[in-house]
């Protein structure tokens, strides 16, 4: 995957805290996601801006994969308030994805700390 330029970057830097804002506002009504600590980690923009892959956590014991088909399924309507909240000369089509960074994290730092592991790394 090649690196995302400067411009890519601030736009969906752009996106990912007006998303963080809108959801956190509770205007989407959906099970998944109504009263879920939803965590907007990253949106990654396309070269000309026009699409949005947004990585989304849920906070706790939520679905994961739940809450970005439902995210998904209200994108019509976040990308009316995005337009409304920023300034880009498109308002990019938002896709939604489950970010399992953190999963892939929290299973790195239990394989380190394993007896024998951890003996190997001393």
């Amino acid at each position: 995957m090649k690196a995302q330029s400067q411009r890519q970057l601030r736009a969906g830097e752009l996106v990912r805290r007006a998303l963080a804002d809108i959801i956190a506002e509770g205007a989407i009504h959906d099970p998944a996601v109504a009263g879920v600590p939803v965590t907007v980690t990253e949106a990654r923009m396309s070269p000309d801006l026009r699409h949005a892959t947004v990585f989304v956590a849920a906070m706790g014991q939520a679905d994961r994969v739940k809450l970005a088909k439902a995210l998904d399924h209200a994108s019509g309507y976040l990308q009316r308030e995005l337009a409304r909240r920023i300034d880009l000369r498109f308002t990019p089509k938002l896709r939604f994805e489950a970010d399992d960074r953190f999963e892939e994290a929290a299973h790195v730092d239990e394989v380190l700390s394993r007896p024998h592991v951890k003996r190997d790394l001393d």
